[in-house]
């Protein structure tokens, strides 16, 4: 009974707490063509934070091998028993043969879990997906991290990437950066899936996912001229 309780209890708390941050998230990432290169133009702001800090830094080895890049600027993460994550960015893959990255495209990630968690926190997420075949599994209609594909907690440090090993190259590697620091971080369970709004607002209509990362049709703003500008700087070898 008290069990029952709890959990009807932390239901309703939950729902309390999702009903106006997702209001003012959507406040906050707006789905207009502004708010979209708004979005872009923070996306850029967290690549260039995680790679200025030199003790936990994404190693640019990692960075220069990966075949594709998501960015998630302030994913929401809120608990109260029951807890759940959601947020929205870009992914951008990077061709193999002429290391060119594609234009953006929109993707939006969430997330449910259950334990002892309460309260709200705003996190940056960035994975570097480290295969084709990876980015490949982008393309139908949701991705399940950990078990469409294999995702690991990413090193950090200038260093760190010596200690890579065969494994990581078939998924992806997973950071996070909460208070200023990044760290690698497991995000097992997440699904990632195309925010098909955003992208028919940005690129148009009848443009594909697979259109934009594999032939670069589409848009492609300032905004996100800038942020392939710092990862071509950040890729240089």
């Amino acid at each position: 009974m008290v069990s029952k309780f709890l959990n009807n209890a932390s239901v309703h708390l939950l729902f309390i707490l999702i009903i106006p941050s997702m209001v003012l998230y959507s406040q906050a990432h707006g789905s207009d063509l502004d708010g979209l290169n708004s979005r872009i133009s923070q996306c850029e702001y967290v690549l260039k934070q995680s790679l200025e800090m030199p003790d936990s830094r994404i190693p640019k080895d990692l960075l220069q091998r990966c075949r594709g890049l998501a960015i998630f600027p302030g994913v929401f993460n809120l608990g109260a028993f029951v807890g759940i994550s959601f947020g929205s960015g870009i992914v951008l893959r990077r061709d193999e043969i002429t290391g060119q990255w594609s234009y953006p495209v929109f993707f939006s990630i969430r997330q449910g879990s259950l334990g002892m968690q309460m309260g709200a926190q705003s996190i940056d997420l960035i994975f570097l997906m480290m295969s084709e075949k990876t980015i490949q599994k982008l393309l139908e209609e949701k991705l399940t991290l950990g078990l469409d594909v294999s995702v690991s907690a990413g090193p950090v440090g200038r260093e760190a990437a010596a200690e890579t090993n065969w494994s990581w190259e078939s998924g992806i590697l997973s950071y996070s950066r909460s208070k200023g620091l990044f760290m690698g971080v497991s995000i097992s369970g997440s699904i990632l899936e195309p925010d098909r709004k955003s992208n028919e607002i940005y690129h148009g209509r009848d443009i594909s996912v697979q259109d934009t990362l594999y032939e670069n049709r589409g848009a492609l703003s300032d905004s996100a001229k800038n942020l392939i500008n710092t990862l071509d700087q950040a890729t240089k070898f």
